[in-house]
């Protein structure tokens, strides 16, 4: 099951296990519960204080727990968690094996403050990248908290329940049989559901924070690099992200990163993550911004009011918010959204196997998208609204090689057709006959572009016509004090790597800004550039 550079990465992580952990598999007689078989063999040869023992029943087959020994199962996967769920299995491994999980000391309290019995479901795909967020929250849940129980479930395996459920999207969580929650989410995100006065607690905690020198808003490669560069020079930092890591988590394959040859936008999140804990950054995680508030006079601390109440306060501000997926706004979109409706092909793709959908865009993305569902799905439909694709020509020489792939130019989408439970088709016209056509479909996935994230800005600092934070050669805004990098900006390209170096100069340009303006709150640490 797993090569050799694999299991010497796996032996290597499994060395940080104290504990003695039982694998319990429940297994019937498929080719999957064979795999499964090997594969917890392979786990158990790895490290002497695993071991697989007898099998136990269970309603979902192959599947299997880990458990401490002698303990009562925390965690439960169903199916086999390789993919992007690997890092799932191996975090599971480590934690119910004694290392402690990497989680704000507040949330850990809160998860365990939970009471009641909480029984998780989680759906995944092992294409999947936004599935590990969720999937490694709850198993986190359910190590901290013994009331609490979770089970993901890889959807390919278990196709019944899926349709049963009707899930069209993934991840789909379950809390004690009824729907949860669909999407990524964060650690944070889940407490604030379970928890209704978490907002109000966290609201209070940050509050009480003290001014930062630098704070950083947005938690991407740009915000990270600002974040970084900042803390080198031993300067009181913040960073405040809504999504951590940010749109790299919805990338799949990063090969023009330079000096990595290649990587994938999840495993180059958790770098980021990793990277920043190496540094004192006060991290505030699962929390929007939505105002900013000027200094009231030269070299006075600026306001960043967040969605959850709480305010912040800071001598400078990178605003590093990027991107997200730009929305057709037809009649029917919101509605169908997770059912049917997508916009992570690589996520959701697997779900509609055999099945008839529509891509909207001819880009880079949209015609990706196109190539990879159409060895998944029955028939692609490829929608352009311009009257021809933008997508590199290396891409459309494969899509045309296509057979179960159409392509219509100059077609306007009008409406998401549905049924009131799921997509069932689309409406669109032609913009050079003004003909109207219907396809019967039943999967929509939009790659129409990204909109930056700066709504909330609007007044404040310059915005382009196209809605993106003005700045100059050192990241400065129209506003003192405030700088910006990365997507949300009007720098020319938007990669990875350009972020990353935008980053880096809006916190050294801060920290310029710092010694030429005012005394930082703190004494400078001797830190190389």
């Amino acid at each position: 099951m797993l090569d050799a550079a694999l299991r010497n990465q796996l032996k290597t992580h499994l060395e940080r296990v104290t504990l003695p952990i039982e694998l319990v598999p429940a297994l019937d007689d498929s080719d999957a519960s064979r795999e499964l078989e090997s594969l917890l063999a392979e786990i158990a040869a790895l490290c002497d204080r695993i071991r697989v023992v007898a099998p136990e029943p269970d309603p979902r087959t192959p599947s299997f727990a880990i458990r401490r020994a002698g303990a009562a199962a925390a965690i439960r996967f169903a199916g086999l968690p390789l993919g992007h769920e690997l890092g799932s299995l191996v975090l599971a491994l480590l934690q119910v094996g004694g290392h402690p999980p990497k989680a704000a000391p507040e949330l850990l309290a809160a998860v365990r403050a939970l009471e009641g019995e909480l029984n998780f479901e989680t759906y995944f795909s092992l294409s999947c990248q936004n599935c590990p967020d969720v999937v490694q929250a709850l198993n986190l849940m359910s190590v901290v908290n013994p009331r609490i129980r979770h089970v993901a479930i890889d959807g390919a395996l278990f196709p019944a329940e899926v349709a049963a459920r009707e899930i069209l999207a993934v991840p789909a969580v379950f809390l004690n049989g009824a729907p949860f929650g669909a999407g990524r989410m964060q650690l944070g995100e889940i407490l604030a559901r379970l928890d209704a006065n978490a907002p109000a607690k966290s609201a209070a905690r940050l509050a009480a924070a003290a001014p930062f020198d630098v704070l950083v808003v947005g938690g991407g490669p740009a915000g990270a690099a600002a974040a970084i560069y900042a803390a080198r020079k031993g300067i009181r930092t913040g960073l405040a992200a809504e999504r951590p890591g940010g749109q790299v988590q919805d990338t799949l394959a990063i090969e023009n990163l330079v000096s990595v040859r290649a990587t994938e936008g999840p495993k180059l999140a958790r770098a980021l993550e990793d990277h920043l804990g190496d540094y004192e950054v006060e991290r505030m995680d699962a929390e929007r911004a939505e105002a900013l508030v000027p200094a009231p006079e030269p070299g006075g601390l600026i306001e960043v009011r967040l969605a959850s109440g709480a305010s912040l306060r800071s001598r400078t501000v990178v605003l590093a918010t990027g991107a997200r997926w730009r929305s057709m706004n037809v009649p029917g979109e919101a509605e169908y959204r997770n059912r049917g409706v997508a916009y992570c092909p690589h996520c959701d793709g697997p779900l509609f196997k055999g099945k008839r959908v529509a891509v909207i865009g001819g880009g880079n993305s949209g015609v990706e998208a196109a190539i990879d569902l159409a060895g998944i799905v029955r028939h692609v439909t490829l929608l352009e609204f311009d009257s021809r694709l933008r997508a590199d020509e290396v891409l459309q020489r494969k899509l045309r090689s296509l057979p179960n792939v159409t392509v219509h130019l100059n077609a306007e989408t009008t409406e998401v057709l549905g049924d009131g439970r799921r997509v069932v088709g689309l409406a669109w016209r032609d913009r050079a006959g003004d003909a109207r056509h219907r396809e019967e479909l039943e999967g929509i996935f939009v790659q129409i572009g990204l909109l930056p994230n700066t709504e909330w800005l609007k007044g404040t600092v310059a915005l382009s016509a196209r809605g993106e934070i003005e700045i100059d050669a050192h990241g400065q805004t129209s506003l003192p004090g405030v700088f910006a990098a990365g997507d949300a900006t009007t720098v020319p390209y938007k990669q990875i790597v350009i972020a990353m170096g935008a980053g880096a100069t809006a916190a050294l340009a801060a920290f310029e800004h710092l010694i030429r303006t005012s005394a930082p709150a703190s004494t400078p640490a001797a830190a190389a550039a």
